[in-house]
């Protein structure tokens, strides 16, 4: 006979109606699970907290087929965007070329509540991302105008106070001046701080052609060629520069340290019985163990002077005429500046540029010592001779450059060869690259190591020859 359960009649019911019963078990589950709310019940700000745990990003990846792909991605921040996209792009075998956000709210509240970045870090206008947003909403079926308005809405909504960021009046400047009656690739032109020479050249050529959404996708992949080269060196150097700040930082910690706990020993020495290297290293020691501070903000200078001085464009393309002399160094820099060369020149005859004034745009791209020898190229053209003729007169082939353009001015794919030469040697210069940090690596190595034990031996040097007066 099982146990009678308790119940507990409802209060004051009216005569006629069926009594409510309530249960205990009932009760208590009613109290575990509350009822449902809409999200909209909740405070603004808790519900803002919940909004943003998930945010979209995207993956935009290269083929093997040299195509660009978009994959959509969810993450809760960009460390986990990035590990997801990277096991996307290995499921689709595609060369990660950028990873971003699809919405700039995060960003933007985390730019605001930092307003002093704004005097250390000035954003520059994302050409590509512009031109792959653009892309995406033409193909939504959007026009140009329409396009241009949306950017800068969502622009104004995701980052409300960039008014100190270069480039956050250009979209507004563009409706402006296409609402004026100007075209796209002339509005572009008004601002060439943002809109480099190549892009604006596609720009006017597709206008002409009807084709500008495949002029931004053409571009896009130029883009992200150039990209992956310039990853590619900028990898290959970081370990040799970790390997020379690591061997400056020790360098600096035994002349700081050691140097002046010697000095101190050999007190009783006579100045005339110290070797003269010992005694500058050990003079030196006392000096930066007594201003400390001072020391270690003239190394902070130094260091943060010489990254500002080779960043400059005009200390770029000193280095590179002092790193041109010597031969296989030079030789392949040439290489690599001709390689940019033929695929802007092959991106601008693509997109249907004239011959010469593609010529012309692309000079900027070459040396000092390289762009007279295009003028004279362009006055051959001028007056009909070939293009690989008078490139190879001037020494702006390769062999391989050579027979191809040969090649493409037969069958008329000019721009389509170039475009191969381009690759070709890309891929040689990763390759050259990639064996060049492998040589290099065990010879900053051995230098460091031989640079840290001669202030080592020049410590003990002293110590080895009072042994030998001794004896």
């Amino acid at each position: 006979m099982g146990h009678a359960v308790p119940v507990r009649v409802a209060r004051h019911a009216q005569p006629g109606l069926r009594r409510r019963v309530v249960r205990p078990e009932q009760k208590r589950v009613s109290r575990q699970h509350p009822p449902q709310l809409s999200p909209w019940c909740f405070p603004a700000g808790r519900h803002r907290r919940l909004v943003s745990i998930v945010s979209k990003f995207f993956l935009l990846g290269l083929n093997a087929r040299g195509e660009l792909q978009q994959f959509d991605l969810i993450a809760s921040n960009r460390e986990d965007a990035q590990r997801e996209a990277m096991r996307r792009a290995r499921q689709a075998g595609v060369q990660v070329v950028e990873i971003g956000s699809t919405g700039g709210g995060r960003s933007g509240a985390t730019r605001s509540s930092l307003p002093l970045a704004g005097l250390f870090t000035r954003r520059r206008f994302d050409l590509p991302l512009f031109v792959y947003e653009l892309l995406v909403l033409l193909r939504a079926g959007l026009a140009l105008t329409e396009a241009l308005e949306t950017l800068d809405e969502r622009e104004r909504q995701s980052r409300p106070g960039a008014a100190e960021e270069q480039g956050h009046h250009v979209l507004p400047e563009l409706v402006r001046l296409m609402r004026q009656g100007k075209s796209f690739s002339a509005a572009l032109a008004a601002h060439p701080d943002c809109f480099s020479a190549l892009f604006i050249a596609m720009v006017s050529a597709s206008e002409q052609t009807g084709g500008l959404t495949d002029a931004l996708e053409r571009y896009l992949q130029y883009h992200a060629q150039v990209s992956i080269v310039r990853q590619k060196l900028i990898s290959a150097s970081l370990y040799p520069a970790l390997l020379m700040l690591t061997g400056t930082a020790v360098a600096f910690f035994l002349v700081w340290f050691l140097a002046p706990r010697f000095a101190h020993v050999y007190e009783g020495m006579p100045s005339a019985d110290l070797p003269l290297l010992s005694r500058w290293l050990l003079d030196a020691g006392l000096l930066v163990s007594e201003h400390t501070l001072a020391s270690l903000g003239c190394l902070l200078a130094l260091l943060i002077g010489a990254a500002a001085v080779f960043t400059r464009p005009a200390w770029q393309r000193r280095c590179l005429a002092l790193l041109g002399r010597i031969g296989w160094i030079g030789e392949m820099l040439k290489l690599m500046q001709l390689a940019r060369f033929y695929r802007s020149l092959g991106m601008l005859l693509h997109g249907g540029v004239p011959l010469l004034p593609s010529l012309d745009m692309t000079r900027e791209l070459l040396p000092f010592t390289l762009q007279d020898g295009l003028t004279r190229s362009m006055t051959h053209i001028a007056q009909g001779r070939k293009l690989s003729e008078s490139l190879r007169h001037e020494g702006l082939t390769t062999t391989i450059a050579l027979r191809l353009l040969r090649a493409g001015e037969r069958n008329g794919q000019i721009a389509g060869m170039l475009e191969q030469a381009a690759r070709f040697h890309e891929r040689e210069i990763t390759q050259w690259v990639e064996r060049f940090a492998r040589l290099a690596e065990p010879v900053l190595m051995l230098i460091m190591g031989l640079g840290i034990g001669s202030i080592v031996v020049l410590l003990y040097l002293p110590v080895f020859d009072l042994a030998g007066s001794l004896q």
